[in-house]
């Protein structure tokens, strides 16, 4: 984040021994700056601050409850960044599948990368339940959870139930009742949605969408979830349902769509909603599904695929004021990867773009 730019703590007091109100609480920017009050009914706190000078700057959330003695803190540390510094966002789908080896690979890849963290849904197998995210993502990718923001998968939703999620990443993930939400990364809008409920054009997500773009008129923007609009994967294939989302991205002008469900990955060429190619405004799709469940086939390359790999790995974006690179990052340092760069679409330059794939 820059200075003076709004850095929203949202955050939800767990455990049996906070179940009940009132809860004294106090939060310390590092900065000098603190807030405090008392909570009778929700266990909520949410507050904005705005940093004036660069800097790395500890924050500290404690909580007391009915008794003195129950007690609890956490703390995350905010970066302050001088205006124009790119930020990057790195994750991938498809996640923590127990007794594989390749969730704790790429979590050592995302160990490595500083930044914002998202996942593309399938977070922990077999059903997204509490024991597996206990089980099969904390021991892994569960040690950047502060600095990730997550979507929901079909695996998330497994029986109807979604509980799993989110008791797991609580307000990071959104409104239960939802699972999609947005936030600010430098110049970048970020959209995350959630591709496990109705998505058609009127639906209640399709219309958040449009409004939410509507309001954020952002130079750049980036939209994340889990079923893919096009894959060349045998496994699931592309997702027709989707394409409300994308046309309501593509109305506004956006330019990332980042997926997952296909356990591999492939880039697109930008396109519109359709299929159809569009260098002017099209959105360029990331299927990344390779964050640690057992990789899947490909079939024969559906249109505008410009690079496949069955390689484990994350996606490493690195994200300017008016452009993006991408690197495909294999958890096998032999194993070729991708990389490219591209301008935004409403940059006021002529669109460019400049890829290298031995994939």
């Amino acid at each position: 984040m820059y200075p003076r730019q709004p850095v929203l703590i949202d955050a939800r007091i767990l455990g049996a021994r906070f179940e009940r109100g009132p809860w004294r609480w106090s939060l310390t920017w590092g900065d000098l700056a603190a807030d405090s009050a008392t909570l009778d009914t929700s266990a909520r706190v949410t507050r904005t601050h705005r940093y004036r000078a660069v800097g790395r700057y500890a924050v500290r959330l404690s909580i007391q409850g009915r008794d003195a003695t129950d007690t609890a803190s956490d703390t995350l540390t905010v970066t302050v960044e001088p205006r124009g510094t790119p930020e990057v966002l790195v994750g991938a789908g498809d996640i923590g599948e127990c007794g594989r080896p390749d969730a704790a690979a790429t979590a050592r890849i995302l160990d490595t990368v500083p930044g914002t963290v998202f996942t593309a849904g399938d977070n922990a197998y077999p059903d997204g339940a509490a024991r597996d995210y206990a089980a099969c993502y904390a021991p892994t990718w569960g040690r950047h959870r502060k600095r990730t923001h997550p979507v929901p998968g079909n695996h998330d939703y497994l029986n109807g139930d979604s509980a799993g999620y989110f008791g797991y990443f609580g307000v990071a993930a959104g409104d239960p009742g939802a699972g999609f939400y947005s936030f600010e990364l430098g110049a970048w809008h970020i959209v995350a949605l959630n591709s496990n409920i109705a998505m058609n054009a009127g639906s209640r997500e399709e219309q958040w969408l449009r409004a939410d773009l509507a309001a954020h008129p952002a130079r750049c923007t980036l939209a994340y979830w889990h079923h893919p609009r096009f894959s060349s994967g045998t496994t699931h294939g592309g997702e027709p349902l989707t394409q409300p989302l994308w046309q309501a991205l593509y109305d506004a002008g956006a330019d990332v769509v980042i997926a997952g469900h296909e356990h591999n990955y492939e880039r697109f060429a930008p396109q519109a909603p359709d299929g159809t190619p569009d260098s002017t405004r099209g959105l360029r799709q990331f299927v990344v599904g390779t964050g640690g469940g057992a990789s899947y086939p490909f079939g024969r390359p559906v249109a505008n695929s410009e690079a496949r790999s069955r390689a484990h790995g994350v996606l490493r974006l690195t994200l300017f004021d008016t452009s993006y690179h991408w690197e495909f990052i294999p958890t096998d340092a032999a194993t070729p990867g991708d990389s490219g760069s591209e301008r935004c679409h409403s940059e006021s330059h002529p669109l460019s773009s400049t890829s290298s794939s031995p994939l």
